[in-house]
């Protein structure tokens, strides 16, 4: 009994041992099959499908992108200046109109007959400046006459010819006369102060006749006619209708105040261009210039208003739609670029993967600059000519291997640079 349970116990071990052995074959071969997590190292399984593309060279334009709104160059509300009855219109609503185009006419008769009677005022008062005149030289005659008479009664008196009353009475009326040439110079004075009143009446009428009809005062586009022909309208109270100015026209929009500085240093080489178009139609743009840097930051925002002019020549930016703005700074000459899904983020920063000749990829660190449409400025950490990965990097560590898919311009991996281009 005893030895036979001496000899099975060596039998159960060798089975543990055997069973044990085979499981740690099976793990060994799964791990030199597949490598950890089945990612495909190199010597460690089969290449990893992706997509790759070429880091190019070009140049890069620097632009700031932001919404913006459209403001008409100048609005324009046009009152009526004289109360009248509102007889013509001479436009239709949102008509282009040009300076000095006719609007509207009021009823001027009432105002032709104070002309007339203010252009009569002036009749008389004239005549009456020549009557006056007439005065004067008749009393200066008749003063002179006065005058000598009484210097040749002085003269007789002295030699007792006549009597003292005599020469007295000469004298007083010689006087008189010389009174009257006084009265007589005040009103002609009179007169002619009358005549500038007169003269500024039928002015003043004139001014308020031409009134009567209204013109643009500039070139722009007709809004909704608040009154219509044949209302009475009141002087200074109602807007008839707005003129807006479209062309040029302005394009308002704000920018964050960190980017003051770099607007100012590059506005101070040259203009600046400003490129917009509507939100409904990206490939309808307009192109204007910088022309307007607010005088201040506001304060609750962090941002500042800006004005570019736009010649607008064919309407296509209409006053308080929303545009898409882009102010264009700057170019970037010879500037690594690369399209934007190549760049990852991980726990130490931005990276890309970099295929090199063996078809394995490398994980390298860069530093990103501004992103242009669908590519991105590598400040630092490529060269131009490298290869990088821009889909299946989740199925990537360093070293794997790799197999290209489909590539963006068809590159060289491992071969010379590509020559640089320029935008």
């Amino acid at each position: 009994m005893n030895l036979t349970k001496a000899l099975k116990l060596p039998a159960v071990t060798l089975t543990v041992a055997a069973v044990c052995l085979a499981m740690s074959g099976c793990n060994n071969s799964s791990v030199k099959a597949g490598g950890p997590g089945g990612r495909g190292r190199a010597g460690e399984g089969g290449p990893v499908p992706v997509v790759v593309a070429m880091v190019s060279q070009r140049d890069v334009p620097i632009n700031v992108d932001v919404i913006g709104n459209v403001e008409a160059y100048s609005t324009i509300s046009v009152k009526a200046q004289v109360g009248g009855e509102l007889t013509k219109v001479s436009f239709h609503e949102g008509d282009s109109v040009k300076k000095g185009d006719l609007l509207f006419t009021i009823d001027g008769r009432p105002l032709e007959a104070q002309l007339s009677q203010a252009q009569a005022n002036l009749a008389r008062d004239t005549a009456a400046l020549s009557q006056a005149q007439a005065n004067l030289a008749r009393d200066i005659a008749n003063e002179k006459y006065s005058q000598d008479q009484a210097s040749r009664y002085r003269g007789l008196f002295d030699q007792g010819v006549v009597s003292r009353e005599q020469a007295d009475q000469m004298r007083s009326s010689a006087d008189a006369l010389s009174q009257t040439l006084l009265a007589d110079k005040a009103a002609i004075e009179s007169a002619r102060a009358q005549i500038v009143a007169d003269k500024a009446a039928v002015e003043n009428v004139e001014v308020q006749l031409s009134y009567t009809t209204i013109e643009s005062p500039i070139n722009g586009r007709t809004g909704s006619i608040a009154v219509k022909q044949g209302n009475v309208v009141a002087a200074n109270t109602t807007d008839l209708m707005t003129i807006t100015e479209v062309q040029p026209i302005y394009v308002t929009f704000s920018v964050p105040e960190a980017q003051l500085g770099d607007i100012k240093r590059y506005m101070g080489q040259g203009q600046l261009p400003v490129h917009a178009a509507p939100q409904a139609d990206a490939g309808t743009q307009e192109t204007g210039v910088l022309t307007f840097i607010d005088n201040s930051v506001d304060a609750t925002t962090g941002t500042i208003k800006l004005k570019g002019t736009f010649p607008n020549a064919d309407n296509k930016l209409w006053p308080g739609e929303f545009v898409r703005v882009t102010l264009g700074l700057t170019t970037r000459p010879h500037a690594t670029v690369v399209p934007n899904q190549a760049v990852q983020t991980g726990q130490d920063g931005q990276f890309v993967y970099v295929v090199k000749k063996d078809r394995t990829v490398e994980m390298r660190p860069v530093v990103t600059g501004t992103r242009v449409d669908q590519e991105l400025v590598i400040d630092r950490g490529l060269e131009p000519g490298e290869t990088v990965v821009t889909e299946g990097q989740l199925r990537l560590t360093p070293g794997s291997h790799v197999q290209v898919q489909d590539s963006r311009e068809a590159p060289n991996i491992g071969g010379a640079a590509p020559p640089a281009k320029t935008s």
